[in-house]
């Protein structure tokens, strides 16, 4: 939860005495405030950011709360939550998934911390979503940036996708398997702390945060959800990037064992290829590959009768 207020400069003394500075400033910040659940950040232009479980609370104690303004993205083209100010200078943990539509491979999920000071690191290598990249390009970059920055990566193989599924939907695991590699990505930064998390939207708050009702540990606090993240944050695009290698690297494994190419994707060409895989060792042997509950299953069934 967030709340902005406007202040004189004045106000704006005031309230950093009783919020001093404990943590580095972001770019056109006087002051910038860390405890109790509570992030408080000030800037030059009066604006003062409270964030947290108390965030409209502690905020209505000042002044009045400032209207809530859309982000800068393209009108229509994301949906979630309204960033803060100047939120992709902030340091971010950023997560993001690859593989949840393609029926042969992994379901692949990365968190990434990119802090301020890798902001330039990150952004030098040319980082973009990694759909406009070519697997080499995205291997290359993966590399350099899993050699530097903090991550994790949880990547669901078929066989162990498909045991799982049994017992939760695709949904769900990407809800766990989401927060399971920002608290890893958390705990690897300590006692760091990031400004914000950001996670590639895949359902709204409430549906993600109900998907992980029993979980021992939920990360929470300044957790933000929107989608086209990368245009946000560049902690995720680089989530995006490592996700993606990882995937390529499973993909390798996969035609090997397969001793044959296993493409990605839901195209019509994967279902004679999964045909071929069930004339080899049926059902079980198929679902080393591919995840079973995709349609692409039936009709490869249906081109062996």
């Amino acid at each position: 939860m967030q709340a902005v207020i406007k202040m004189t400069p004045a106000q704006l003394k005031t309230i950093q005495q009783t919020y001093p500075s404990n943590r580095p400033l972001p770019p056109g910040a006087v002051f910038a405030h860390r405890g109790n659940g509570l992030n408080v950040t000030g800037y030059r232009s009066g604006k003062v950011l409270f964030q947290g479980a108390t965030a409209e609370a502690a905020a209505a104690k000042w002044g009045p709360l400032a209207p809530a303004k859309k982000s800068k993205a393209t009108k229509g083209s994301a949906k979630g939550d309204t960033l803060p100010p100047d939120f992709a200078n902030w340091s971010v943990i950023g997560s993001d998934e690859v593989g949840n539509g393609s029926y042969f491979g992994p379901l692949t999920i990365a968190a990434v911390y990119v802090s301020q000071e890798n902001l330039s690191f990150v952004r030098n290598l040319g980082v973009a979503d990694s759909k406009t990249l070519t697997d080499a390009q995205i291997d290359q970059m993966a590399i350099k940036m899993m050699t530097k920055l903090p991550y994790h990566i949880v990547n669901i193989m078929p066989q162990k996708y498909n045991q799982v599924h049994e017992q939760m939907n695709i949904e769900k695991m990407k809800a766990v398997s989401h927060n399971f590699a920002l608290l890893k990505v958390l705990k690897k930064i300590q006692p760091d702390q990031p400004q914000g998390i950001l996670i590639d939207q895949f359902e709204p708050r409430a549906t993600y945060y109900r998907y992980l009702k029993d979980e021992p540990v939920v990360l929470r606090d300044n957790v933000y959800f929107t989608t086209k993240a990368e245009q946000f944050h560049l902690a995720v695009a680089a989530a995006s990037i490592i996700a993606r290698h990882q995937a390529n690297l499973s993909m390798i494994e996969l035609s090997k064992l397969a001793g044959r190419d296993i493409p990605v994707g839901a195209h019509k060409s994967i279902d004679k290829i999964a045909a071929d895989l069930l004339d080899q060792g049926g059902l079980e042997y198929l679902g080393q590959f591919a995840k079973l509950h995709f349609i692409n299953t039936k009709k490869a069934q249906a081109l062996r009768s």
